[in-house]
């Protein structure tokens, strides 16, 4: 395997919380460097980190930013000094955000982009920009050498709205499965039903709060993860008096929260946009059941075996039921359905990886 110079970029760089692209940033960056020269080019929020360290032998350049809404992340910084650099490989992240389109102002032999794409914004304000960035989305992605779907479903929204199938692969997303190859659930009196992400509500959580008043008391809800509808979900749970049945979690070690999916009777994820979802990836490596909505990515992973579906408008009763029916398949999830398919480890994806970047 040929030593490459690889730049990758994207809006968070490393530390800051960056849902599943930045734990896929994260992932490939640390694992490709253990064999090539990998500098990460990314976003400061709030200017709360280093301008520049090494994590993990991965070299992390931080820039000033702006973000309206908490969108796009747009920079001046960056693009300029991407004017002034040169790589074999550069590797952009997330459509929707602007570091990505700027990838292609590097020189570089070889340019790719992992779109993480989900066909429109996830507010009115956002989709106004999504509609408006398309253009200049049609034109980054037309200059690249390939571009990288982490789902057929992706894959299809990408040639239906650019028309650039032609040169579009499909690698997954992945998970270091070292991680839950001793994870067991401790003994608890209570079922336990959980989500993990951004609370947007695009997401869907606001449903599985109000589907709690149809569950027997014990049933309980955790909600790991922050987001612009927080204080909405906790006047749901003061409106129906489920203070004593719904926890809130920030900052959750990785430890705990690999912790948390093994203990949960079920992984509820009702989200309208989903390019592959890293959270029901987990949910799987850890024998839990899910429940998800049937739509944008999720559809690839419902069986009704280990991952059941819920159509929209959600019907929060049937959603109940659902919730019911899943958590009696509690440990009856098998892992060896989805590894090598879906579920791939991350050292896997990089040695797909170094293939695009070596492909003529």
């Amino acid at each position: 395997m040929t030593d490459l110079k690889i730049l990758q970029i994207y809006p968070i760089s490393m530390k800051a919380s960056g849902g599943g692209v930045g734990e896929h940033v994260k992932n490939i960056s640390i694992n490709l460097a253990k064999n090539h020269d990998v500098t990460l080019f990314g976003l400061n929020p709030r200017n709360r980190y280093s301008r520049y360290e090494e994590i993990e032998g991965v070299k992390v350049f931080r820039f000033k930013h702006y973000y309206p809404m908490n969108s796009y992340y747009f920079s001046i910084e960056l693009p300029l000094s991407l004017l002034k650099v040169k790589f074999d490989v550069v590797h952009g992240h997330s459509y929707h955000a602007f570091p990505m389109h700027y990838s292609n102002l590097a020189n570089s032999k070889k340019k790719i982009i992992t779109t993480h794409f989900h066909g429109e914004g996830h507010t009115a304000f956002r989709n106004i920009l999504f509609q408006i960035f398309n253009y200049v989305g049609y034109m980054t992605l037309k200059k690249v050498d390939h571009i990288i779907a982490v789902s057929d479903y992706e894959k299809k929204l990408i040639n239906s709205m650019f028309h650039l199938g032609y040169k579009t692969i499909v690698i997954p997303n992945g998970l270091n499965l070292s991680e839950f190859k001793n994870l067991k659930p401790k003994k608890s009196d209570y079922k336990k039903i959980l989500y993990v992400g951004r609370l947007e509500a695009y997401k869907g959580i606001q449903y599985v709060l109000k589907a709690l008043r149809y569950l027997d008391e014990e049933y309980l809800l955790e909600i790991v993860g922050w987001g612009a509808i927080e204080g909405y979900l906790k006047n749901i749970v003061e409106k129906y008096n489920l203070q004593s049945r719904v926890l809130f979690y920030k900052d959750v070690s990785r430890s705990n929260l690999l912790q948390k999916f093994a203990d949960a009777s079920v992984f509820v994820l009702l989200s309208k946009h989903e390019a592959y979802s890293m959270v029901v990836a987990e949910a799987l490596a850890a024998r839990t059941p899910c429940v998800l909505a049937n739509t944008s990515a999720l559809v690839e992973w419902i069986d009704e075996k280990s991952c059941f579906k819920i159509e929209y408008p959600i019907n929060e009763l049937e959603l109940a039921k659902k919730i019911e029916f899943a958590a009696d398949k509690k440990r009856g999830v098998n892992i060896k359905n989805w590894k090598g398919k879906k579920i791939l480890d991350w050292r896997d994806v990089t040695k797909k990886l170094e293939r695009v970047y070596e492909y003529e």
